[in-house]
């Protein structure tokens, strides 16, 4: 373990790059959260319909469908074959996932996160007990438990409950109860479990991983060998385990993140002050090997050691 393990959370990243280079894929995510949401509330609000409809089914300037496939697959267990349009949307939106990664859209997108991610740093700031933490495999066990309400029922069971729809629902059409399901999301993750929702329950962001394990882009732990053990990254990743097998791995294992719970959200990137983290592609498996010391600094580092 290094010095640093002790140090704040994302301290030495800031005093190495600065405010803005330790936040940039931060303030990027919530820019593009932001974006998504301005663009099914410009209908509403201004009179500016670029997309009408919310996040479980859309239509982009009267011409582009776009449905969330995990609706989609709800649908066919109820016994309601999706239309053409809907199922063209369904089909869109899968091959963009399949590309990016499936939890982009936990990250990337879904209104939710941002509830999540200020109750998660509630939680460090406060520096509360780490609460319940049922297996992550709970998350695939809701996601069989909605497809079996979804084929007794005959309904899309989950979005009468989906806090991401509800949410969406609200800010588009107002609907005010929904902030009761946020704030219980929020005081969830916050009192009761540290990143429990999306982390262990939620069968979106299970559907999603599902699509995630194929997914092109990718972050890769290409500089692991300048890691300094700090720590950092596992303390800011909303899905830990998926780091160790990229960046602890043997030596000639993958450097890159593979798991398909990996949201891309690119927090690791940020926190990082040895910048051992980057996106690129999973075909990518170069390590950015250190530079040969000089004598004189081996020497030193040698002595270091021994001490």
């Amino acid at each position: 373990m290094s010095a640093n393990t002790h140090a704040p959370v994302g301290f030495e990243a800031l005093e190495t790059k600065g405010w803005l280079g330790s936040r940039r894929y931060l303030l990027l995510r919530r820019a593009s959260q932001l974006f998504f949401l301005m663009l099914f509330l410009t209908g509403p609000l201004f009179g500016l319909w670029i997309v009408k409809g919310t996040l479980a089914g859309s239509l982009t300037l009267d011409v582009l469908p776009l449905t969330d496939p995990f609706v989609a697959l709800q649908s066919v267990f109820a016994g309601h074959w999706p239309s053409a349009v809907a199922l063209t949307g369904a089909l869109i939106v899968l091959a963009v996932y399949l590309l990016v990664g499936g939890r982009v859209y936990c990250s990337w997108v879904c209104p939710i996160n941002p509830v999540t991610d200020a109750a998660h740093w509630l939680h460090r700031r406060f520096d509360l007990p780490k609460g319940w933490q049922p297996k992550r495999s709970a998350r695939l066990w809701v996601l069989a438990t909605v497809l079996a309400v979804s084929f007794g029922t005959g309904t899309i069971a989950w979005e009468t409950v989906n806090p991401i729809t509800m949410v969406h629902r609200a800010l588009v059409f107002g609907l005010g109860t929904a902030w009761i399901i946020v704030a219980a999301v929020f005081l969830f993750d916050l009192f009761v479990s540290r990143r429990g929702w999306c982390g262990h329950l939620c069968p979106v962001g299970a559907f999603y991983g599902f699509i995630g394990k194929t997914a092109f882009l990718r972050v890769s732990a290409a500089k692991r060998s300048a890691c300094d053990n700090c720590m950092d990254c596992y303390a800011v990743c909303p899905e830990m385990q998926v780091i160790s097998p990229a960046l602890k791995g043997a030596p000639g294992s993958s450097p890159i993140i593979l798991a398909g719970d990996c949201t891309n959200c690119g927090a690791c990137i940020d926190v990082c002050a040895q910048n051992v983290f980057t996106f690129t592609h999973r075909f990518d498996q170069s390590v950015v090997e250190p530079p040969l010391k000089s004598a004189p600094e081996q020497s030193a580092a040698n002595m270091m050691h021994k001490e």
